[in-house]
């Protein structure tokens, strides 16, 4: 995970995504492309409130220049190889074409106005075929060496996600395959716990099996738990879906645990 891709927008969530990026890039070696979009795709043509769009898109320039003139100065005294790319767009498009060349994308939990970002990580996720680490707000830091706990079902999604994070996972103090118990959660079918543990063996990394039973909870809150009983850095799941309506193979799981995510999440599709 070497090439870094952090989206920069100024919400809450922007101090937890930025140290978690420095953290990555600290401990594999990497380079962070900070990118900045300027979303003109929200202005509409003609009068806004007496605001033209004319004198609009000029504000936005500003605001980002403003941002950027903030956090430079903090990347120039970090130990870390980085540089600043400004684009012009929606946030999506921008973020998927980027994508393209990196080893993960480092988004917030929050977007700008407190609106929810399960949306956006969840289309990039989708659409990209890199990695996304979703960031909750007040995370101070990202431990490459800590637990890691994969949600595991079997799914060629849950199989996808579990190659992508070689890197992390080889790196990670202990790996745990989480399957959870019951007709909507994982371990029903497709490949059984041992064939992921086989595979990851190949690749020099131990790890434990452990099923969870549901106990009336949901899939996404036994993963949770799970991910806070063993003290986990990171949970790396598997997604599936289309358009804005993402789903894991467990059902909703990506939903719910985008929407408040309990610790660091990487996902693939």
């Amino acid at each position: 995970m070497r090439s870094i891709l952090l989206k920069i927008e100024d919400d809450t969530c922007l101090e937890a995504r930025l140290q978690a990026a420095l953290d990555l890039a600290r401990g594999f070696g990497g380079h962070v492309t900070c990118l900045q979009t300027i979303a003109l795709d929200i202005v509409m043509p003609g009068d806004l409130n007496g605001i033209y769009v004319s004198e609009i898109v000029p504000v936005l320039r500003r605001k980002a220049a403003e941002l950027r003139a903030l956090i430079e100065p903090r990347l120039a005294a970090e130990d870390v190889a980085w540089d600043w790319v400004v684009d012009e767009g929606a946030a999506l498009g921008c973020l998927l074409r980027r994508s393209a060349l990196s080893d993960v994308v480092v988004l917030g939990s929050l977007e700008p106005f407190g609106g929810a970002a399960s949306d956006l990580a969840a289309d990039v996720v989708l659409h990209s075929r890199t990695p996304v680490l979703l960031v909750p707000p007040g995370t101070t830091g990202f431990a490459c060496d800590g637990p890691v706990v994969v949600a595991w079902n079997g799914s060629p999604e849950a199989s996808r996600a579990l190659k992508s994070a070689l890197p992390l996972l080889a790196r990670a103090g202990s790996v745990v395959l989480a399957s959870v118990l019951g007709k909507e959660g994982a371990g029903n079918q497709g490949l059984p716990a041992i064939e992921g543990a086989a595979y990851l063996s190949r690749h020099g990394i131990e790890c434990e099996m452990t099923e969870f039973p549901r106990e009336g909870r949901s899939v996404a809150q036994v993963l949770a738990d799970a991910a806070t009983l063993r003290h986990a850095s990171c949970l790396v799941m598997g997604a599936y879906g289309h358009a804005r309506l993402i789903e894991t193979i467990w059902g909703g799981v990506t939903k719910e645990l985008f929407a408040r995510p309990p610790l660091p999440i990487l996902a693939c599709h």
